[in-house]
């Protein structure tokens, strides 16, 4: 039978939780009365009182007043020896149980408890928020303040311990600000690090509480919503802000959509995320003692010195008319890679402002050195930012500041991105001639990102002002703005059509017009790609690209353009002149030898599918009645098929007896099993047409959210309208794809009939919907 105590706080709570506009440490300070009111009340029922020798005392996020609806309560139970104390325990602990509410519950004597408080990180980190909640007051008080004493007396114990466990808990959950589902509590710059920076200002005399800095009590505060909102919601302690619960959240907390959620969210966690980083760099030099500070200053350039392993500014340095002091400082930090001080960016802060005319030429100069620092730009970079510096030197930048890219392609911010592509660019600066332009090319592709319309074309525009107040000469610019206007053109055409139509090079020679720019773009496809995500750069789409830049660089030197191997090799003949199904693997790419008929490519698509082989790209010939199709594949899930069981299965499908549409079925079923679905926004698949990529075949361009057998479903539609594929890309974009399809009319040409196309569109859109 449910104590009535435990059903009267589980009404409590119920109505608490109902309460609208109840928010944040609002909520959590509310939550946290009403559990100590009703705690109160059963430790004084079990004669837990002041004088008792007994004291309940809350801990960690309940000591600190911040319970969420999912928190556990945070107890222990300290006393001097009682033999019943297990009594009294369990008085309290059992309605806790009753009332469903998650209980993180001990119990200690004094003795044991001192004694855990000098071996246990955990324990006396949460007895630094601890409190009393009821009981013998002097009992609470001598344990609250021996954690303390020893946790100044041992600081420099535990700040290794707890840094060592806050870099461990970073590497495990990612950082706030830039995952697509980021764990609010435990990730880096989420709610963890505010509790652990409490613990080190308590510690070290060179960190200041965070609670006197009021960026970082909205940050607390914006977090703490998004929590709290994200518990009710989902009625459990998830602590992951998945993206099928982001509209309901920021519908919940009046955002207005759920990018202006995830925009606030990143805004936030970067701040702390940066606050947290500067409190553990002043840890250690504090903790390195004096011999570490005390160097002679070191000069770098002028205005600028090296200061105790930090970029300081000297006393005659003016922010306020050197307008390339922020940049050098940064060039400086970045290629040292030390930290501009505190009081350097207060002063940065304090004195920078926005230029109305030209850069001069040392400003320039000095961001394309901090460019150049590549991974060691990054952190200076969101110094600057987090200052405000960054906007004042770019104003272009603001828009762009912590706005999300909600999908599964991009794993970070698209200001974060750009810091990012910009660094991998700087690993490859000696692939081009102008390292410059490839640098602030790379820094500033997507800066379209931030403005209503198309990026590219918005990014045009917005580069072209920026290159000029840069003070780049009108043909950098110029270069510049074809950077952004190209900068997907190689990976899309590398990926999406074929390599070996002289017609490919020769629209891809027409856009770009000169060497340098193709080699700036080849590098910026890179750097863009590898700062985009996995699916976005590896090997194979490395290949294509640099395949492709090869044929394009012969084309613009007008030499004999030498194309890719083409179908059939000579050995494929051989194999084809047998009349027999063959199947090769050799590594990553299957060959398929089978005599020809209509379908074939849609059967193997099939089959290597229901194997769990994605496919990549594919390419078909046929002679004398047999054909031989290439694919490039990787397995789905990591693990290569059963070779034996694949040709089996291929024969049994060439053969009719395979029933393919239901094996794809229940393979589509298996992997949909504890799949989330993908709440971020897809597009409608969408059905192109290109008669120009190619001299000899319709290009058909699909775009579609991926599935298994989708391939398959699509090959299959062409073979039913009498179409040949000659060549098939498969893109893999996170959950979406871009396939590019050359096929042929039965008769070997181009398909002109519009109303054959408009036919051939509205089946393959039926083909792509969800429901099929």
């Amino acid at each position: 039978m449910v104590d009535e105590r435990a059903a009267e706080f589980r009404r409590a709570k119920t109505a608490l939780f109902a309460r609208a506009g109840l928010r944040g440490t609002a909520f959590c300070r509310a939550y946290s009365s009403l559990a100590d009111d009703w705690l109160g009340t059963l430790a004084t029922d079990a004669g837990i009182t002041d004088g008792s020798g007994m004291a309940l005392v809350a801990v960690g996020g309940y000591g600190r007043r911040e319970l969420c609806p999912g928190s556990d309560l945070d107890v222990t139970l300290i006393h001097k020896g009682k033999r019943k104390i297990q009594a009294s325990a369990e008085a309290v602990w059992y309605p806790i149980w009753d009332s469903a509410t998650g209980l993180d519950h001990s119990v200690r004597n004094m003795k044991d408890a001192l004694a855990a408080i000098d071996s246990d990180l955990k324990v006396i980190l949460g007895l630094l928020d601890a409190r009393l909640v009821a009981g013998d007051r002097a009992v609470a008080g001598e344990l609250v303040d021996r954690a303390s004493e020893r946790w100044r007396k041992k600081a420099a114990q535990w700040l290794e311990q707890l840094g060592d466990m806050s870099a461990e808990r970073h590497n495990h959950f990612g950082e706030v600000a830039f995952l697509l589902e980021p764990e609010l509590k435990e990730g880096e710059g989420g709610l963890r690090d505010l509790a652990g920076l409490r613990a080190v200002a308590a510690g070290a005399p060179v960190v200041d509480d965070w609670r006197g800095e009021p960026t970082l009590v909205d940050a607390h505060q914006t977090l703490l919503a998004v929590r709290i909102a994200l518990h009710l919601r989902t009625g459990r302690p998830q602590d992951r802000l998945n993206l099928q619960e982001q509209d309901g959240v920021a519908a919940d907390l009046d955002y207005q959509d759920a990018d202006a959620l995830m925009k606030a969210v990143a805004t936030a966690a970067r701040r702390v995320a940066w606050a947290n980083d500067d409190a553990w760099h002043r840890v250690g030099a504090w903790l390195a003692g004096p011999a570490r500070r005390r160097h002679p200053d070191r000069q770098l350039d002028a205005g600028i010195v090296l200061r105790d392993g930090e970029i300081s500014l000297t006393t005659e340095a003016d922010p306020e008319t050197d307008p390339s002091l922020p940049l050098r400082a940064g060039a400086a930090s970045a290629q040292l890679g030390v930290p501009m001080s505190r009081s350097t960016l207060g002063r940065l802060a304090a004195g920078v402002h926005t230029l109305d005319g030209p850069w001069p030429a040392e400003a320039r100069n000095a961001l394309v050195q901090l460019l150049g620092a590549g991974s060691g730009a990054i952190g200076v970079l969101e110094a600057l930012d987090q200052t405000g510096v960054l906007s004042r030197l770019l104003p272009e930048w603001e828009p762009v500041r912590s706005r999300p890219q909600r999908n599964a392609f991009h794993r970070f911010t698209v200001d974060r991105h750009l810091c990012e592509a910009a660094a991998n660019a700087a690993e490859l600066v000696r692939r081009v001639r102008r390292p410059d332009l490839l640098l602030v090319g790379a820094w500033l592709h997507d800066i379209g990102k931030g403005y209503p319309g198309d990026h590219t074309e918005v990014g045009i525009e917005v580069v072209e002002r920026i290159g000029q107040r840069m003070g780049f000469p009108p043909e950098d610019v110029l270069v510049l703005q074809d950077m952004v206007r190209h900068h997907l053109l190689l990976p899309d055409v590398a990926t999406r059509r074929d390599l070996a139509d002289p017609a490919t090079a020769e629209l891809v020679a027409r856009a770009v017009g000169n060497a340098d720019l193709l080699e700036l773009l080849g590098a910026l496809a890179e750097a863009d790609g590898l700062a985009t995500g996995p699916a976005a750069w590896g090997s194979w789409k490395a290949g294509l690209v640099n395949e492709l830049v090869r044929v394009v660089r012969d084309r613009l030197a007008g030499e004999e353009v030498e194309a890719p191997p083409g179908l059939p090799t000579d050995e494929h003949r051989r194999l084809m002149a047998e009349g027999e199904v063959n199947v090769l693997a050799d590594g990553p790419t299957v060959t398929v030898i089978a005599p020809d008929r209509p379908g074939l490519m849609a059967t193997v698509a099939g089959v290597l599918a229901i194997h769990g082989l994605d496919i990549l790209s594919a390419a078909a010939a046929s002679e004398a009645g047999m054909a031989v199709e290439v694919f490039d594949v990787v397995p789905a899930r990591g693990e290569p098929p059963r070779w034996d069981g694949l040709r089996a299965d291929l024969a049994l499908a060439l053969e009719g007896g395979l029933d393919l549409e239901e094996k794809l079925a229940q393979k589509e079923k298996t992997y949909s099993v504890g799949r989330r679905p993908h709440a971020a926004r897809s597009a409608q698949p969408l059905v192109l047409f290109d008669q120009e990529a190619s001299a000899s075949a319709t290009v058909v361009e699909v775009r579609s959210p991926n599935a298994v057998g989708l391939l398959h479903r699509i090959t299959r539609t062409l073979a039913e309208h009498d179409l040949d594929v000659v060549t098939a890309k498969v893109s893999t974009l996170g959950h979406e794809v871009v396939d590019a399809f050359y096929v042929r009319t039965a008769e070997g040409g181009k398909v002109t009939d519009p109303e054959r196309l408009d036919r051939l569109e509205a089946t393959l859109l039926t083909q792509l919907t969800p429901s099929t």
